[in-house]
């Protein structure tokens, strides 16, 4: 279920599906860098301003689902206008800065980017732009990036299926939202 916070910006609204830490796991493979499995966690939120925060941090698991060490990280800004096209400016800890357009589809929780300009310190390894997709899917949001170097046509090379995270704070305001239960608790599935 999505819930649209009270004090999110109306602008916003086609975004709510965001909001929230998500979790999950998904895989990463380009040529010149190690493939692996990633763990993966991104939080959106807002602060009542026509923008949503975006925080993202992954990792490398080894066989057993166990962080081996980090593996990016990145943060940015979303903004949507009133004809569906969404911006993000976007930085990434490896000296990478992006804008980013792309479009909410109509009647569904997709996100199709493309990258516009991309800016890059003399630390960051070669990068030239990419493409990413978000969608919500049965109360999960998963993503595709793709990505291009001077060297590699834009191709796929990551991937992520993610969970929402339910905090104890949210699990205490879903309790009390139920109310009194009868009892034998059958009631409630009557």
């Amino acid at each position: 279920m999505i819930e649209i916070p009270s004090d999110l910006h109306p602008d916003l609204v086609p975004l709510a599906f965001l909001l929230g830490n998500w979790a999950g796991a998904g895989v990463s493979d380009f040529p010149g860098a190690e493939q692996c499995n990633f763990g993966q966690e991104v939080s959106f939120s807002h602060d009542g301003r026509d923008f949503l925060e975006y925080v993202s941090h992954s990792w490398v698991l080894d066989s057993e689902g166990k962080k081996v060490r980090p593996l990016e990280s990145e943060s940015g800004y979303w903004r949507i206008d009133k004809d569906r096209k969404v911006e993000i400016v976007m930085s990434r800890d490896q000296g990478v800065i992006e804008i980013w357009y792309g479009e909410l589809a109509d009647q569904k929780p997709q996100i199709d980017l493309v990258t516009d300009a991309v800016a890059r310190t003399a630390a960051s390894g070669p990068y030239s732009g990419g493409k990413r997709l978000y969608g919500y899917v049965k109360s999960d949001l998963m993503w595709v990036g793709e990505k291009a170097t001077p060297e590699v046509e834009l191709r796929p090379y990551m991937s992520a299926h993610l969970k929402k995270v339910v905090t104890p704070e949210e699990v205490e305001a879903m309790a009390k939202s139920l109310g009194d239960l009868p009892d034998d608790g059958i009631a409630f599935f009557k």
